[in-house]
């Protein structure tokens, strides 16, 4: 899938943009206070950028906007629901001391960006591993992905005191401070946020895949795979969270080792190759 001239700049931001937040997120475990704080909020909105970025360049300026609201605009709606009723993810609040940003309603701004860098690679990965004609699967399958994150995000801010839950138990072994519920929460947003996806790829008339290549969807596949390894990692070695480590490196790994061994088979980019189309 050639990149069209009109689409350079937005695939340059993108490649920026996800160079810049990796280097912030190899410095957050090497910090702590207001530096923390400041590479939380870049990691996020770098992160997001590119997943945006990249969405214009190999979908179009339409599916990306309307991606964003999706997952942004979605995300942020089922904080509000969640700060307010404690509905789906149990009840929880955002601390004063969060350093994330100007907040409405108690939630920060930023929870938006971060559904939408969640959100975003989870489908693509799931377009990569089910292939042409199974895109109703590539439903649950984007929704775990997004989910199983959820395994290293929250027990991350809770340890840094970003968010808070009033009561939660019962909670996974070894992973105080987090109910069952939210986890049951998070893959119900993401059934639902997939879902949506899904019917804007119909809407407009998607390819049934995008290659796994430097001009396709190489960039959100890696991010993802690089949030899988690379937390497991960091929740191990430097942030203190053996238990979210082994967590999160299960969870996504029910997505991202068959996902690897699919990219290993398959010659060039794991995915047979788009039709030659354009969709803007």
């Amino acid at each position: 899938m050639p990149v069209r001239s009109d689409r350079r700049l937005p695939w340059g931001i993108a490649v920026v943009a996800a160079a810049a937040g990796l280097a912030a997120q190899v410095g957050y475990p090497l910090s702590s206070g207001s530096v923390r704080d400041l590479l939380t909020v870049a990691v996020v909105l770098l992160f997001a950028t590119a997943c945006v970025a990249h969405a214009v360049h190999s979908r179009g300026p339409r599916w990306a906007s309307a991606m964003v609201s999706i997952t942004a605009g979605g995300g942020l709606l089922a904080e509000f629901v969640g700060t307010a009723t404690g509905f789906p993810f149990g009840g929880y609040v955002y601390t004063t001391a969060g350093g994330l940003g100007p907040e409405v309603s108690g939630v920060p701004l930023l929870i938006g960006a971060a559904w939408t860098f969640g959100a975003y690679p989870a489908w693509c990965v799931a377009r990569a591993l089910l292939g042409p004609g199974h895109r109703i699967a590539m439903v649950p399958v984007a929704a775990w992905g997004l989910a199983s994150w959820d395994l290293y995000l929250d027990p991350q801010m809770v340890a840094d005191s970003r968010w808070s839950w009033a009561d939660p138990a019962p909670a996974l072994p070894g992973l105080p401070g987090i109910p069952l519920s939210n986890y049951v929460g998070w893959l119900v947003v993401g059934l639902v946020m997939a879902t949506a996806l899904h019917g804007l790829d119909r809407a407009l008339h998607a390819p049934d895949t995008v290659p796994v290549d430097i001009s396709g969807d190489g960039l959100p596949v890696a991010l993802f795979c690089w949030t899988w390894l690379g937390s497991a990692l960091a929740h191990a070695a430097f942030l203190e969270l053996p238990v979210s480590a082994g967590y999160g490196l299960v969870g996504m790994g029910v997505v991202g080792v068959p996902l690897l061994r699919r990219l290993a088979r398959a010659p060039g980019t794991g995915v047979h190759r788009a039709r030659q189309q354009q969709w803007s």
